[in-house]
Parts: C-alpha cells; sequence; structure tokens
C-alpha cells in the first residue's frame, strides 16, 4: 500500500510541478492539494526511516504552492495601450484613402 501510495504521490508532484510552471494561476492548487493528501497518507504508512521521500515530497510541493500562490496574488497583470501601433493604423489608413484617391 505505501508503494502505491507513494507513486501516486510522486506522479502529482510532478504534475503540480508542471502546473505551477505554466500559466494556470490557481488551476494548479488542485493536484497539489492532492498531492499533499497522498505525500500525507504515505507519510503515516511509512517507518521513521523510510520517511526521507515523503519529507522530499512535502518540501517540493510546500514550494510548488507557494510559487503559485505567489505568482497569483503577487503579480499583477498590466494592460498598456501601444500608441505606436495605433499612430501606426491611423497612418495607414490615410495612406490607403489616399491610395484609392488616386485610382479614381
Amino acid at each position: 500500500m505505501r508503494k502505491i501510495l507513494l507513486i501516486v504521490a510522486v506522479l502529482l508532484t510532478l504534475i503540480s510541478i508542471l502546473f505551477s510552471i505554466l500559466p494556470l494561476d490557481t488551476l494548479a492548487l488542485a493536484p497539489i492539494g492532492l498531492a499533499l493528501l497522498f505525500i500525507f497518507f504515505a507519510f503515516k504508512k511509512s517507518d521513521v526511516k523510510q520517511r526521507k521521500l515523503t519529507k522530499l515530497l512535502f518540501i517540493i510541493t510546500y514550494i510548488c504552492a507557494l510559487y503559485v500562490l505567489g505568482k497569483t496574488y503577487l503579480i499583477k497583470d498590466k494592460v498598456t495601450v501601444d500608441t505606436k501601433f495605433e499612430q501606426e493604423k491611423v497612418d495607414s489608413k490615410k495612406e490607403d484613402l489616399k491610395d484609392l484617391e488616386g485610382l479614381e
């Protein structure tokens, strides 16, 4: 039973790392929560000498959780107006009108 819990915990930890790197915001918290749950059960099933892997998985998963929460709540997305592009659109319209007038 311990091996199955460890395998599932490792897979969920890898998925948590992947989801926390991708721009999925709080969706990454679902595999992180499941990973923590399975890691906890594996930790309880392990002997004192066998707990090194589960401790490492706990640390990795907590770092992923902190990264996702920090990325979600501390980094703000800013939308800026590109005035250069807007000016190019206006200039392009003027040139197109001149070209159409030249054809007539």
